[in-house]
Formats: C-alpha cells, sequence, structure tokens
C-alpha cells in the first residue's frame, strides 16, 4: 500500500482508496471485537459489558499497530476483549463459541457484502462504492480466515484447543506466549500463505454461489 501512494504521487484516487480502506478496517475490527463480547455476555459472562465493549465505537477496540498490519500487509488485530470464563457454564463450550462469534460475525458481513456486490453494484454504476464492497468483502474474509488458524492467540486457537482433553490444553496454553512469535516468523517466511490463499478463495466462492454472484 506504501509502494502504492508513493508510485501514485499521493493523488487523489489513491488518498480516497486509502480512506475507504481505512473505513473497512475500523468496521471489520470493531464488529468482529463487539461479537466476541456480545457472545459472552450471551452466555453468562458480563466482563466486556462492564469493559465498554460492547460497542460499535471503534476507538473501544482498535490496537493502532494491529490496524495498520491489517491495513498495510492484510492481516492484523485488535484490542482483545476480556473474558472471565468463570461465568460460563460449559467452560470448553462457551469459550469455544465465543471465540468463534468473531470470525463468523466477519464471514456474515462479507456474505452482505457480496449480495450487495451482486445486487447494488451493477445498479448505482458508482466506483467509490464499488471499491468499498470489494475491500470489504476481500477484508472480512481475510480476516475470518487468519483469526480461525489455530495458534495462540488467535481464536481459532482457543477453538480448535477446546476438542483436546483438559490436561493436553492446560499443557498447550502453557506456551501461549510463545504463539505470536510463531505466527509472525510463519507469516514473515510465506509458509501459510498457500493455505491462505486456498481458504480465502474457498470461502469467496462460497460467498459467491449463495449470493447467486461474484467477482
Amino acid at each position: 500500500m506504501f509502494r502504492q501512494l508513493m508510485y501514485s504521487g499521493f493523488s487523489f484516487q489513491s488518498i480516497i482508496y486509502v480512506l475507504i480502506l481505512a473505513v473497512v478496517v475500523l468496521l471489520a475490527l470493531s464488529i468482529h471485537e463487539t461479537a466476541h463480547g456480545f457472545a459472552a455476555y450471551k452466555l453468562g459472562d458480563p466482563t466486556a459489558k462492564y469493559d465498554g465493549r460492547l460497542s460499535l465505537n471503534p476507538l473501544k477496540h482498535i490496537d493502532p499497530i494491529g490496524a495498520l498490519s491489517l491495513f498495510f500487509f492484510g492481516f492484523g488485530w485488535a484490542k482483545p476483549v476480556m473474558i472471565n470464563p468463570n461465568y460460563f457454564k460449559n467452560l470448553k463450550r462457551d469459550t469455544a463459541l465465543t471465540a468463534l462469534a468473531g470470525p463468523v460475525s466477519n464471514i456474515l458481513l462479507a456474505f452482505v457484502g457480496m449480495l450487495f456486490w451482486v445486487h447494488l453494484v451493477p445498479v448505482l454504476h458508482n466506483a467509490y462504492f464499488t471499491m468499498f464492497i470489494r475491500m470489504f468483502i476481500l477484508l472480512n474474509v481475510n480476516l475470518a480466515v487468519f483469526n480461525l488458524l489455530p495458534i495462540p492467540p488467535l481464536d481459532g486457537s482457543k477453538i480448535f484447543l477446546t476438542l483436546l482433553p483438559q490436561k493436553i490444553y492446560y499443557e498447550i496454553m502453557r506456551y501461549e506466549r510463545f504463539g505470536f512469535l510463531i505466527l509472525i516468523i510463519a507469516l514473515y517466511l510465506g509458509v501459510l500463505d498457500p493455505f491462505l490463499y486456498f481458504c480465502n478463495n474457498a470461502i469467496t466462492s462460497g460467498l459467491q454461489f449463495l449470493a447467486g454472484g461474484g467477482f
């Protein structure tokens, strides 16, 4: 993205692109985190509500570094929603459901975006609206797939690990702090690229099929 801006000389089009992308990033991350908090709240944990995280206000959720990473590199994160699993009636199930809520919210957003792409974009013929919807779909799919990776501290790890026996679960969680370092190294080396590309394409194709059209 930075190179594109430099080559374009910060043209009007590139500035519009940046503004649209910024809005998409803020929406995707805010709804993702709100979904986590709302799911936990519905499962009996009021922590997110007390922390003010049941809000779509981006200022409540955005981690500046994570947002910039998503902006420039296509993957990123927000401030994690704190939960207190002591409130859950079923620890493993409710932890998994709370974790799953974020990626599911992004897939639902991408589906709504795909409906707009199929039914509104051809009618409106507006370049900026088309740009917004396309970014909205692709970024939400990317965010969902990325967060479903079974690597701590991503949502996928909380879903996958709850399927394991409790002794193994706690043993793995002892090393959760190393998960982010492993994730960054894997992304830097590109070892996850083929898998991420395949999953992004599979989900996007599925959404196109359900919406009755596509890119």
